[in-house]
């Protein structure tokens, strides 16, 4: 009997890379059960205090392996202006001789797992299929929270269904030659780490690292890179966004999508706890949405994953209470502290600091020590099903139509607390646009800024502004009632104090409110230069501490700061060699012209 193509793939892998033997994962309980409890016997896992933290697990990392890895991410496209400016290019047979050379032998004497995974529910059009082959038993059992993990996947793609093969190694063979001085809990090569990504053949390569953003390659290399190829050319979307549902005191319920670069509160949005009366919010995602057109010309999401890979430190009772009512069970932690009495805590998650810790790398911390308890990227890896705010029919093969897509950076200066966009194009310039900044403004009206257009900076797979055009064209294709409307929002403005003038957390929901108030037609809003705004009285205050000047000041748009922007916009679409839609061109002298005409 012949062997199918993924059998005769799988083959071909363990050839090259000679593990001591080849399990396919089914993705059963009992088998993460197992899983987890030789990780525990390892020591890659410590269980935790299971009173405190049922069936729950902490990792401590290789120091030199904590973080996703920028400047070691390759997308290899055919033609270097294909992976643009904001990507590293290496041409594609170059980096396959060197990955042949890093892959060879690289799983001997270790297990190579092969697991077969879907992201999406597995009966979705929008799903999409993937096989991952790892050395790491940390990647499976996380893997087997984050996505979808079944031997119907296998079936369906023996039956001809599309699918990514993704191929990870720890990058340390356990062999006669091999000295092995890495951190035996867990191995790892961080001298020779690369997560590749080949876009014609939407392959996926990863090695050296078990940090779970260059190892869980269902997550952003498939959901986001692969995942933002497959989008361009089969017409739909993958994007760095969460979906929340709000159900308005009417009864009537909103889908919303939104994308916010890091550090500017997307999952603490995704879980957003309503303060006024008759609102309800459901978390459907907090990291990525697949958006794609349907029959009736809306544009619909679905969140391919089926966990949060969350940062623990910042996040509490204060911050995000549904977070940490969420991984109260059944989770892994990676890089956090561990209590006297087996539990865990990080930076932010309490007031008062314990009296005594083991670190993250392993060692006594006080509250006198020097070094954070806890790494700044430490983790939490949990099921959605754990969330509160999770409704039953989240991962539903259909989908949510999309109501409102929301864009959001870290803005000091000039970005108001909510603009909705004129049109499409408008919209799309908007994200295009997105940014942070980095540092005061010292040299000039605007400050330094990070652009991190739609949050995708590190994660589109291919030309960003040939990305924009794509959003153009999905935009076109969609029908004029049943395209999302676009807003901006900037929860992070400050006064001349360097104070934050909004409140932000539940009070966002008073943003929501107005969106939804927009879609419904019930207030006008203001124009400006920049987009709509809301009209005086519009936005709910009530019980808000916020002085007249305060909300002025939140949306105050000043012609000479604004101007010194547009034309920073400009010079950063210069760096994309004219492959900038001309749609955004034309939004950008737009806003320039309504500038030179307001008021200064």
């Amino acid at each position: 009997m012949s062997r199918s193509p993924l059998q005769t793939w799988v083959d071909n892998i363990a050839q090259l890379t000679q593990p001591e033997r080849v399990v396919w994962v089914t993705g059963e309980a009992a088998e993460q059960r197992e899983i987890l409890a030789g990780l525990v016997r390892e020591k890659t896992l410590i269980a935790l205090n299971s009173e405190l933290r049922p069936n729950s697990f902490l990792a401590r990392t290789d120091p030199r392996d904590v973080a996703r890895v920028e400047e070691r991410t390759f997308i290899c496209s055919e033609k270097r202006e294909d992976a643009g400016p904001t990507n590293n290019w290496v041409e594609p047979e170059l980096m396959r001789a060197e990955l042949k050379t890093l892959f060879d032998g690289c799983m001997a004497g270790r297990t190579m797992y092969v697991i077969p995974f879907s992201m999406g529910p597995i009966d979705s059009p929008q799903a999409r299929f993937g096989i991952e082959v790892t050395d790491s038993p940390y990647v499976v059992a996380s893997m087997a929270v984050m996505t979808t993990v079944s031997t119907k996947v296998k079936e369906c793609i023996e039956a001809g269904a599309e699918w990514v093969p993704a191929v990870h190694s720890v990058g340390v063979p356990l062999n006669e030659d091999n000295a092995w001085t890495t951190n035996r809990a867990w191995p790892c090569n961080p001298e020779k780490i690369k997560v590749v990504h080949f876009s014609e053949t939407r392959e996926i390569w990863s090695f050296g690292s078990g940090y779970g953003g260059n190892s869980l390659l269902g997550k952003k290399a498939m959901a986001l890179r692969i995942g933002s190829i497959q989008g361009r050319d089969q017409g739909w979307l993958a994007e760095h966004m969460l979906i929340m549902r709000v159900t308005s005191p009417a009864g009537k319920k909103f889908t919303f999508t939104a994308a916010f670069p890091s550090a500017c509160g997307k999952t603490n949005f995704a879980m957003l706890m309503p303060n006024l009366e008759g609102y309800k919010v459901e978390t459907i995602g907090d990291d990525i949405a697949w958006l794609a057109p349907n029959a009736n010309g809306r544009l619909v999401a679905i969140n391919p994953e089926t966990g949060f890979f969350g940062v623990a430190p910042g996040t509490s009772v204060k911050t995000n209470k549904n977070a940490i009512d969420a991984i109260r069970s059944n989770t892994i932690f990676t890089n956090v502290a561990l209590t006297d009495d087996g539990d865990v805590w990080w930076e932010g998650l309490t007031d008062e600091k314990p009296d005594h810790l083991i670190d993250w790398r392993g060692n006594d911390w006080t509250p006198e020590s020097e070094t954070p308890a806890a790494h700044p990227n430490s983790r939490f890896c949990v099921p959605i099903s754990n969330c509160l705010t999770t409704p039953d029919d989240w991962n539903r093969t259909e989908g949510f139509e999309v109501d409102a897509i929301l864009f959001g950076g870290r803005r000091a200066t000039n970005v108001p607390l909510v603009t909705q966009a004129n049109s499409w194009a408008h919209g799309v310039f908007m994200g295009s646009t997105i940014s942070s900044e980095q540092t005061a403004a010292a040299e000039g009206p605007v400050g330094v800024l990070r652009r991190d257009p739609f949050a995708m900076l590190p994660f589109c797979g291919y030309n960003m502004a040939d990305y924009w055009s794509h959003w153009l064209e999905v935009g076109e294709s969609l029908s004029e009632a049943g395209r999302p409307q676009i807003f901006q929002v900037n929860w992070f403005r400050k006064d001349s104090n360097g104070k934050f003038i909004w409140p932000g957390f539940s009070d966002n929901l008073r943003v929501v409110d107005w969106i939804i108030k927009r879609l419904e037609g019930e207030v006008s809003g203001r124009e400006s230069a920049v987009g709509i705004v809301p009209a005086d009285g519009e936005l709910n205050l009530t019980d808000v501490q916020l002085s007249e000047d305060g909300l002025k000041e939140l949306f105050d748009i000043n012609k000479t700061s604004w101007l010194a922007e547009a034309e920073m916009i400009g010079d950063y679409y210069e760096t994309f060699d004219g492959h900038v839609p001309g749609a955004l061109d034309s939004e950008l002298k737009a806003l320039q012209s309504r500038l030179q005409g307001a008021a200064a």
